[in-house]
């Protein structure tokens, strides 16, 4: 197990589940609120060796495939009722997402969209967040060490919640929590991270050190997603998926761009329980297309090319490839997206915090013609 600190305290490495205990103690938490789901509890990842010390405390498992602020709440009074003085999530995005804000509301007056970035809220948010324990068992959102938690509010909008405070005390990253992935969800979630990478690198905010992180995240997936896809117990290959992850996770305050904003409005359509990163891989290949017409955004994409191999083909027809390889479906017609939602989408992704940090300005006619290209 390796220890790094980077925004937070990180645990990284076969057998890092190990740590949970200690960290738990390090940070002072005595009586943790375990944020999962029912698959992880099928899959018995909370009953190991290493969590059975967890069997006394109290568990919430309805977590929704995309967070709710519903699920937020109920939460919330289990936090309360059992006197719990930090989280643990256990799972993907979504625990993890759930459990910050949880943490959030632990600590803080007043309902949830008032700290939505968007609204306002980024200064709302302060250090008296309740500690939390990010245990991630998919390689794919950078949760574990991100700032920000994405929560469907009651009325449809899915808001980004943002802040230093929001990313975990400690991420314990351990590749083996993966191995029983199937293949699909390993495919969805790698190029989940992999879009990470791609825009968090492209976005036009300045910072050196993240690109270099985006960089090498994005060929550490890009060259272990088929491995990972064909044999999922290869465990180098899952290593490298989880740190790619990590990674895309790392580079997060450099912003993300239109991929994202559109993921995130198509996430709000609740009835379709649209897979996020199934989304980021569909619309990944347009996306890069639109912004390949900025000159600047061109070099950057051509420097990720080259650091892959990639020669006489662009990175968004290869993307289209790896996701025909990878069984990721080509439209989203094929998800049940119809027509008569774009322009709620192109609305919704123009609010979005990560329009902001796309390369190229779009309007909500471009974001309704990248739609059309993948219907």
């Amino acid at each position: 197990m390796h220890i790094i600190n980077y925004l937070t305290t990180i645990n990284f490495g076969a057998g890092a589940i190990g740590s949970l205990s200690a960290a738990l103690g390090e940070l002072g938490v005595s009586r943790p609120l375990v944020i999962s789901d029912h698959g992880i509890k099928a899959a018995g990842l909370l009953d190991t060796q290493n969590t059975a010390f967890l069997s006394a405390a109290p568990v919430f498992l309805d977590v929704p495939a995309n967070p709710t602020e519903s699920a937020v709440m109920a939460a919330l009074a289990v936090y309360r009722e059992n006197g719990c003085d930090g989280v643990v999530a256990i799972g993907g995005g979504s625990p993890i997402d759930l459990a910050k804000g949880v943490a959030l509301l632990a600590t803080h007056e007043g309902g949830l969209e008032q700290y939505a970035a968007i609204l306002g809220g980024i200064p709302k948010i302060t250090a008296a967040v309740a500690p939390l324990i990010a245990v991630p068992t998919t390689a794919g959102t950078g949760s574990e060490v991100g700032r920000a938690a994405l929560i469907t509010l009651d009325d449809g909008r899915k808001l980004g919640f943002i802040s230093p405070y929001l990313i975990p005390r400690r991420a314990i990253c351990d590749p083996e929590l993966t191995l029983g992935l199937p293949a699909g969800l390993t495919a969805a979630t790698a190029l989940d991270a992999l879009s990470h990478c791609i825009e968090t690198y492209l976005s036009p905010r300045f910072n050196p050190p993240a690109e270099a992180i985006a960089t090498d995240g994005f060929v550490r997936i890009w060259n272990a997603l088929p491995r990972a896809f064909a044999n999922g117990a290869d465990i180098d290959a899952r290593t490298e998926l989880m740190m790619g992850a990590l990674q895309g996770g790392l580079t997060f305050q450099k912003g993300l761009g239109a991929v994202h904003a559109l993921s995130h409005a198509l996430g709000g359509l609740k009835e379709l329980k649209l897979h996020h990163g199934t989304l980021n891989a569909i619309l990944m290949p347009p996306v890069l297309r639109v912004n390949a017409e900025l000159p600047a955004a061109a070099a950057k994409i051509a420097r990720l090319e080259t650091s892959v191999g990639l020669k006489g083909i662009s990175l968004a027809n290869a993307l289209d490839t790896l996701n025909r390889d990878l069984g990721v479906p080509a439209k989203l017609s094929a998800l049940g997206v119809t027509r008569d939602v774009f322009a709620w989408t192109c609305q919704r992704a123009l609010a979005d915090h990560s329009h902001q940090t796309n390369p190229r300005d779009l309007t909500a006619d471009d974001y309704a013609a990248i739609l059309e290209s993948v219907m």
